[in-house]
Order: structure tokens, then C-alpha cells, then sequence
């Protein structure tokens, strides 16, 4: 019955009323007919004055992306809900209510509207896996067997807290060379089209041959006078080719992912973040009593990088035919002497759920100290880059007159 019940279409319907104390009131509530919703109301002491169903084109223009984030702080406030002993659907919809993202809104109301129907928090979450992985939905479904669903909320919180902050310091680390090179090419696109033209018209009065630098930024900028637009269009042409590509390419994001690995300085980072994700994500699933093969299935996506998910794939099926984890782990080459050190001890102890923890701790660190490092470090070096950039402009337009005044 509450299979049958599930699988009826929900709508969002805006409705307006009155109180006991005759206050108007209005909100808005998923359900499959304005009856229902009218029975609803008046369940709770409202007398329904208005319902309608809310189109789908308004909705759309009201919404907002759900990012990742709005998923990290709705886990988090449905945790402390939960621990503080308030009834799951009640915890729903005072979160689902209170959000100021539409879309986060309507998203959080329809899971409220599946548990409401009888359906189990995993199942109801697994409808939605954009915004809800596999990883989540198994330690959501652990939580509701064992009883413990707030303590495991709780770990997926702080779960996703702590990728969140991981995720963030990567983006930086890869803003910061992304940003010199497009800084670097937009001003010398304005210096060639724009300030080399001057230079030129005063150059055709000499009646001389230009210094052989000069005549190549000359010809540089007659090229961009002209062909601007095929230059513009064949960058943007690129950029929406890499975009697609990284949609859809199987094996153009296996490339991408062996190619940054071999990047400096942005290599090592991605390596340290890779391995960071990969243990904070063991420690989670397996302190939450998921067992250590089908914890490692979840695990390989969640590394973020295609070498190391192959390579968990392939070190959790020798850890289903009976190997350690530790020396699954060392045949990989991936991953450093003192993370393969840390796991033994845990697997020895007892303690793997620990030890991953503070290898994540470590790691994470890491990752902080070297993109603040590589920020010092670019800082100077966008300045250097323009300037040599700039400057070989200026030198090259003042040769010329240089070689007048030396001829003088």
C-alpha cells in the first residue's frame, strides 16, 4: 500500500487561510489534489480560502541551483534536529519551510512527502541521487537498521562539512593559474589591437626599417586587428569543447585525471586531496559498520580522481578474496609509505575507523598549506608575467626610436 502510495505524482499547491484566531496565513504544500490539501488544512486548524497548483515555469524562474553546499547544511540541520529529539517529518518540514532556495525548498518538502507516504528516509533520499550519492543513501539506510539515524546523520555531516571545505581549497588552487593565464591574455589582446596601432601610425613617417622585434609585434597586432573575432571564437570554440568533453567523455576525463596528476606543484595537491578523500570517506563508512568491501564500492567515486577510484576498485576485490587492506593498498603505488603505515597499525588495533580519520585530518592540512603556498607563490609570479609581458611591448615599440636618437 505504501508502494502505491509513493508512487502517486506529487504537486507543489500555494495555498491561503485563516487561524483559530482568524490570522491570515498562507505557505505552500506538496500533495496530489487541492482536496487533500484543503483536508490537510483543516486537520490542523486552518480554514483554506484559496489553493492552487503552482506552475512549473514559475517555479523555475523563482529557483535557485541547489549547490552542494545547501545539501551540507540541510544534513547538518536535520542532525542536530534529530538529536534534539524532534520527530523526523516535524524536522522536515521546519527545515523545508525555513530554507530561502525555492528549489532547496521544494526538494526537501517532496522527501517529506515520501516519508509521509510510508517511505523510508534511504529510499526516499535515493530518489534524488543528483543531490544524495550511493555513499549517503547506504549510511542513512545503516542508521534506520541499527536505530541510530541522528549519530549517523551526524557523521554524514561532518562528512560532507569537511569534503565541502576540501572541495573549496582545490577550486583555489586551480583559480589561481587559470587567472594568470587569462589576465595575461586579455591585456595583451588590448596592448596589440588597441595601443600597438598608434605606434605603428607614427612608425610609417620614419622612413626606415623597424628593428626586427618591433616588426613582429607589428605584424602580431595587424593579425589580431584583423582576426580578433576567430581568435575569440576559436577560444570559446575550445573552452565548450573541454566542457562537453568533460560531460560526456568517459576516457577524456581518465586522461584529464592522469594528466593533472602529472602537473607540478597542482599534481602533488590533487594527489594529497585525492588521498584525503579517500580516507575520510573509509572512516565514515566503516566507523557507520558498513563492511569494508561494499564500504570501498562507495569509496572509488568519491575519491575524485579516475586513477585512484580504478585503483580502490581493484584493491576491494583483493580484500573480498581475503587480503589486508594495507597490503591492497601498497600494490597500488599510489599511496605514500606513512598512509599504508597508519592503515596496518589500524587494521592491527582495531581501530581503522580512527586511524583513516586522522590520516584525513592530515592530509586535508596538507592540502590547506599548499594551496596557501601556491597562492604566495603566484602572486608574484602574475606580476612578473604581465610585466614581461608589458614590457616587451614597450620596449618593442621604443626601439625604433631608440635607434633614431642613437643615429642622431
Amino acid at each position: 500500500m505504501a508502494t502505491k502510495a509513493a508512487s502517486v505524482k506529487q504537486d507543489l499547491f500555494a495555498w491561503e487561510g485563516t487561524d483559530k484566531k482568524g490570522n491570515r496565513v498562507r505557505g505552500e504544500t506538496r500533495s496530489s489534489s487541492p482536496t487533500l490539501v484543503k483536508a490537510e488544512l483543516r486537520r490542523q486548524g486552518i480554514l483554506p480560502l484559496k489553493v492552487r497548483k503552482k506552475s512549473a515555469l514559475t517555479s523555475r524562474t523563482k529557483k535557485k541551483k541547489i549547490e552542494s553546499r545547501d545539501i551540507a547544511v540541510f544534513t547538518r540541520q536535520l542532525a542536530t534536529m534529530l538529536a534534539a529529539g524532534v520527530p523526523l517529518v516535524q524536522a522536515f518540514e521546519i527545515i523545508g519551510r525555513g530554507h530561502e532556495n525555492p528549489a532547496m525548498q521544494e526538494l526537501v518538502l517532496s522527501i517529506k512527502a515520501d516519508i509521509e507516504s510510508g517511505t523510508t528516509l534511504n529510499e526516499a533520499l535515493a530518489k534524488h541521487p543528483q543531490y544524495f550519492d550511493e555513499l549517503v543513501c547506504d549510511l542513512v539506510k545503516a542508521g534506520e537498521q541499527a536505530g541510530v539515524l541522528d549519530t549517523l546523520l551526524d557523521k554524514i555531516a561532518t562528512y560532507k562539512e569537511k569534503t565541502e571545505a576540501l572541495k573549496s581549497k582545490i577550486k583555489k588552487a586551480l583559480f589561481y593559474p587559470t587567472a594568470v593565464m587569462v589576465v595575461a591574455f586579455i591585456v595583451t589582446a588590448i596592448l596589440l589591437i588597441f595601443v600597438v596601432p598608434q605606434f605603428e601610425a607614427l612608425f610609417s613617417n620614419f622612413g626606415a626599417d623597424l628593428p626586427a622585434f618591433t616588426r613582429m609585434v607589428i605584424d602580431l597586432s595587424e593579425f589580431m586587428q584583423e582576426y580578433w573575432w576567430a581568435v575569440f571564437g576559436s577560444i570559446g570554440a575550445l573552452v565548450y569543447a573541454f566542457i562537453q568533453a568533460k560531460k560526456r567523455s568517459r576516457k577524456f576525463n581518465h586522461f584529464l585525471d592522469r594528466l593533472v596528476l602529472q602537473i607540478p606543484i597542482i599534481g602533488i595537491i590533487m594527489r594529497k586531496a585525492a588521498i584525503a578523500r579517500y580516507a575520510r570517506t573509509l572512516s565514515t563508512m566503516f566507523a557507520a559498520g558498513v563492511p569494508l568491501v561494499d564500504a570501498l564500492t562507495s569509496v572509488a567515486g568519491a575519491t575524485g580522481n579516475a586513477l585512484y577510484a580504478e585503483a580502490v576498485l581493484r584493491m576491494r576485490d583483493q580484500v573480498a578474496t581475503g587480503q589486508q587492506l594495507q597490503l591492497a593498498m601498497q600494490q597500488t603505488g599510489l599511496f605514500p609509505n606513512m598512509v599504508v603505515q597508519m592503515v596496518a597499525i589500524g587494521e592491527e588495533s582495531g581501530s581503522l575507523d580512527s586511524m583513516l580519520a586522522k590520516v584525513a585530518d592530515f592530509y586535508e592540512q596538507e592540502v590547506d598549506d599548499a594551496v596557501d603556498s601556491l597562492s604566495s607563490l603566484l602572486e608574484p609570479l602574475i606580476m612578473a608575467i604581465l610585466g614581461i609581458l608589458v614590457g616587451g611591448l614597450v620596449v618593442a615599440m621604443y626601439l625604433p626610436i631608440f635607434k633614431m636618437g642613437s643615429a642622431i
